[in-house]
């Protein structure tokens, strides 16, 4: 059964409020900038935070790969065998989202990566991975995690320049913006933010990951303090 996140969350002594945005199923003919505003402009009030799940800021950039068209290269079926399993997700542990990795990264950063992670592995180490790797490669989702159908079969890479498009999408709606990633077991972590905007505010309010992973279409989280 799905669980149900609560709208109000403290942090610091403070109370927020969660407002669930309910968009349309969101492509690469879409405008991000332009979602963004025609589904908050109603609703937004002086002092909001407006969140979104950095995987539609990749879908509408074009970065949803179906499978299909992803043929993994050697290094890529070899390497991803070599990924730890992890509770909440897939990541590179499968060749499509490791072939992305590679296509997005570079095999030589991938091939450091995988060595720097070995060794540390020996050495009851982890994380070394993705540290050398970078955000672009943690940022991947693996085919087959995604709650919307359309999705499903696709690797979903991380949104380009996330930093700028919150930016550019908090100076059309003149609000701060945050692009996020989150999920039930690590949390969220943000991976683009307007200038200015608290990091460890949104981090805490939407550790829960009130957004989901499923098709409740719903990626837009507005954050409101109560006063």
């Amino acid at each position: 059964m799905k669980k149900v996140k609560e709208p109000i969350i403290q942090f610091d002594g403070k109370k927020f409020q969660r407002v669930w945005v309910k968009t349309h199923i969101i492509t690469d003919q879409d405008n991000i900038t332009e979602v963004t505003d025609n589904y908050t402009k109603q609703l937004l009030k002086n002092g909001d935070i407006v969140t979104i799940a950095e995987s539609v800021v990749a879908i509408a950039q074009g970065r949803a790969i179906p499978i299909s068209q992803i043929k993994p290269r050697i290094l890529a079926k070899i390497l991803w065998r070599f990924v730890r399993k992890v509770p909440y997700g897939i990541g590179l542990r499968s060749p499509w989202s490791m072939e992305c990795a590679i296509r997005e990264v570079g095999a030589a950063r991938i091939i450091i990566a995988a060595f720097i992670s070995a060794i540390g592995k020996l050495l009851g180490r982890r994380g070394d991975f993705y540290k050398i790797a970078g955000k672009q490669a943690a940022m991947i989702d693996a085919a087959h995690t995604a709650g919307v159908k359309q999705f499903y079969e696709c690797v979903i890479m991380g949104p380009k320049d996330p930093e700028l498009v919150a930016q550019i999408i908090s100076d059309k709606i003149q609000h701060p913006v945050a692009i996020v990633d989150a999920n039930d077991i690590s949390g969220c972590w943000l991976i683009g933010a307007s200038k200015g905007l608290d990091t460890r505010l949104v981090e805490e309010v939407m550790d829960d990951n009130p957004a989901g992973q499923d098709d409740s279409l719903t990626p837009i989280i507005i954050i409101r303090k109560i006063e």
